[in-house]
């Protein structure tokens, strides 16, 4: 296919010698093919095309003003940020981090506390009140406990019923409410030790107080013995939770309520009526054997000082016993006796002495 010249001249293109094409004597370019379809002028600013071009040499001096490009062989993007924002970031960044170690390396503890210090999950230390260091979060971790608070654990009834029934030795059953009280002793035992404090401490209580019950009857349980049971009940809690190794110390228990079951409780509050009248009447009949003893004891001790007396002068005291005797017996009746011979006159003595008596007390007022 011979070479087509697109230029004015009317020749085709010639070589000088090295098979080397000629310039086309046209400034316009050659084509092969043919003259293809007229070319889009990219002209200068205000026509079409100068927009264009000028958008997108806007678009590329605002990014490297953004990301920091210079003229000089640095490039554009991140890699061309200049030093002095360099600085800014290294100043900013060492900031935060001095920040951040001040603030999770040092902690309190107050006066009611005990801090637990664990190093990647492991126990390091316990640490008291005051202010304390150590390594940054999340090297070192703190778990406050209160050690000086008590703790109320109340046990009323058991799960699902509305009364906590306990069997005594004697095969009677008894209502029981009770509250524990109880405080951490060992905070790090308290946290590594049990999954679960409050559950493990009230079961332990139920536990031990069941037991105690178990040996004691039931009126012991009613009353005289409530505080003994009590203190066995606590007793017997720290020694089982010393064996879990609990870090618990437990500061009492107290049993509020003793009762039989509702089902009962008629009955058995009859039959406590019954034995408490019949206490009072042992009682009364207690008394009135101690009154009688104690009056044949003093009489007794006066007939012997009288015998005592009667072998020191045998007939005056028999004629002095005989006269008291008289006049005990005849002081209330209405005679007088004259030991005399001879008649004499009667003297009416204790008519006189009533009348006496009857106008010396005092008349009633008249409405």
């Amino acid at each position: 296919m011979p070479w087509q010249n697109n230029g004015e001249g009317d020749g085709p293109p010639h070589s000088d010698g090295d098979d080397v094409p000629a310039k086309p004597t046209s400034n316009r370019p050659v084509n092969p093919w043919g003259e293809g379809p007229p070319r889009r002028p990219m002209g200068k600013p205000g026509k079409q095309g100068g927009d264009f071009d000028d958008l997108i040499r806007r678009s590329q001096e605002r990014l490297k003003t953004q990301f920091g490009g210079g003229n000089g062989g640095g490039g554009g993007g991140m890699g061309g940020m200049d030093l002095g924002d360099s600085r800014w970031l290294i100043w900013g960044g060492g900031a935060i981090a001095a920040a951040w170690i001040v603030l999770s390396s040092f902690y309190s503890v107050d006066a009611q506390s005990a801090a637990v210090v664990q190093r990647f999950g492991a126990y390091v230390e316990t640490t008291g009140p005051g202010v304390h260091f150590k390594l940054p979060w999340p090297i070192d971790a703190v778990e406050l406990r209160k050690v000086e608070q008590i703790n109320i654990i109340d046990i009323s009834s058991s799960e699902g019923a509305n009364e906590n029934l306990m069997l005594t030795g004697d095969q009677n059953i008894i209502n029981l409410a009770y509250t524990v009280r109880w405080k951490i002793r060992n905070p790090e035992n308290f946290l590594y030790e049990l999954a679960d404090p409050e559950k493990t401490v009230r079961e332990v209580a139920e536990s031990a107080m069941r037991a105690e019950i178990a040996r004691a009857s039931l009126n012991a349980a009613l009353g005289p013995q409530r505080a003994q049971i009590a203190d066995q009940v606590r007793e017997r809690m720290q020694e089982l939770l010393d064996s879990y190794r609990a870090g618990i110390d437990v500061r009492g228990v107290d049993i509020k309520q003793a009762d039989p079951p509702a089902a009962v409780d008629g009955s058995f509050k009859d039959v406590s009526a019954a034995q408490q009248d019949a206490q009072q009447y042992l009682n009364r009949a207690r008394t009135y054997a101690q009154a009688l003893v104690a009056k044949a004891q003093g009489d007794a001790a006066a007939f012997d000082a009288v015998y005592a007396q009667y072998k020191l002068a045998p007939e005056v005291t028999r004629k002095r016993m005989y006269l008291e005797t008289m006049e005990r017996v005849l002081s209330k009746v209405d005679k007088t006796i004259v030991d005399a011979p001879g008649v004499a006159p009667y003297l009416p003595l204790p008519e006189v002495r009533r009348r006496a008596a009857a106008a010396a007390e005092p008349a009633p007022a008249q409405r």
